[in-house]
């Protein structure tokens, strides 16, 4: 699994699906956002798609 280097979003792709940027093996904490709409935690990270996203990235 690999993580977004711009929007954390967890994929297995070299590219993220959600905004094309690189994604990186170095990775930590995992966060599963089901409804971004009625989700605290969604709307402090900036989060409006439903996924697997990671706490931090390097």
């Amino acid at each position: 699994m690999k993580a977004c280097t711009v929007c954390k979003m967890i994929s297995n792709k070299d590219q993220c699906p959600n905004c094309g940027s690189p994604t990186s093996d170095n990775w930590s904490g995992l966060l599963i956002i089901t409804d971004p709409e009625e989700s605290e935690l969604a709307r402090e990270l900036n989060i409006t798609i439903p996924g697997e996203y990671c706490l931090r990235v390097r």
